[in-house]
């Protein structure tokens, strides 16, 4: 399903922050924008009043309704007929500034919701972008637990019944954080950021076989919970292989490590295969991992500087 909002949702969850009020329009109150309506056209979310490209929430500032003014009657009328004909989202007056009545007037016979707000243009148009970005960006949920591990967030993957949960409490003992156990979701919030949160449903719980549901706020305190967090490695737990893998048979996993990438969304995230074998302390073996993934963000890349070290030691030769 697409990502949508309606005018009523976004005033009610904008309304607080903003001082916002209703001036005109309220039977437009059901009025929807879908995620799928920001790239099939070129206007932006949010933004000053636009009448060739228009916004989906357009703001009326000072300079606006200044413009509006200066136009003569006919132009005037034709200009706001147009602006309803758009269907926006909804018209927003900045700095508390008296609405004309032809705008109201219209604005109540097209049903548009109209808003007015005392604050000032270029806050309304951060707010307002920001907040539609974020509820109508791309976004998914995958299966799994998600974790902040030395301060980056860890998605630990796997099927069923490979350990996930216990691997995630062992971790929440040695001082990490859970973001979401079973199903976090995932938003894309900017071309390369994937920010993670937990279902309202699912907040500070943790599944475990064996000892049911546990609440890890009230088990371990405040701090070992995170609201959310952005991802940057994947965690896949498998099954011991039963044969030699083809592909590995020169020996370089051996140096490399089992590297690999999956695509969550728009975004190639980095992945670490471990195979959960008896007597593996896997809880180690994560944080080893996302150490790993830390320093090759960093550029440092021991597989790669034991490599051009045998290198160099083939050309110096032996003595």
């Amino acid at each position: 399903m697409n990502a949508s909002i309606t005018a009523a949702e976004l005033f009610e969850q904008m309304r607080e922050r903003l001082d916002l009020h209703w001036v005109a329009g309220q039977a437009g109150e059901s009025r929807v924008l879908e995620a799928v309506d920001t790239v099939a056209r070129r206007p932006s979310l949010a933004g000053y009043l636009n009448t060739i490209y228009p916004n989906k929430v357009q703001i009326l500032g000072t300079e606006e309704l200044a413009w509006l003014d200066s136009l003569d009657s006919r132009l005037r009328w034709e200009i706001i007929e147009k602006l309803m004909r758009y269907r926006p989202l909804a018209l927003v007056i900045s700095k508390d500034q008296r609405c004309p009545e032809d705008l109201a007037e219209a604005a109540e016979e097209s049903g548009t919701p109209l808003w007015g707000s005392p604050c000032r243009g270029h806050e309304l148009l951060n707010h307002l972008q920001y907040h539609l970005a974020r509820k109508l960006a791309p976004r998914i949920t995958l299966h799994g637990v998600f974790m902040e591990i030395y301060s980056i967030g860890v998605l630990i993957t796997g099927e069923s019944g490979s350990g996930k949960s216990e691997l995630a409490l062992e971790l929440l003992s040695r001082g990490h954080r859970l973001v979401a156990d079973d199903a976090p979701d995932f938003t894309q919030i900017a071309p390369d950021v994937l920010d993670g949160t937990c279902p309202e449903l699912l907040q500070d719980l943790l599944e475990l076989r064996g000892l049911g549901v546990l609440n890890i706020r009230e088990m371990f305190g405040d701090t070992a919970v995170k609201r959310n967090k952005y991802l940057r490695l994947i965690v896949h737990l498998t099954p011991p292989q039963m044969e030699p893998q083809q592909a590995s048979s020169d020996g370089m996993e051996r140096l490399t490590g089992d590297l690999g990438q999956r695509r969550v969304l728009d975004l190639d995230v980095p992945l670490i295969t471990l195979q959960v074998m008896p007597g593996r302390n896997l809880a180690v073996l994560t944080e080893a991992a996302t150490r790993m993934h830390i320093l090759r963000a960093k550029g440092v890349d021991p597989a790669a500087a034991f490599m051009a070290r045998h290198s160099h030691f083939l050309e110096r030769g032996t003595p």
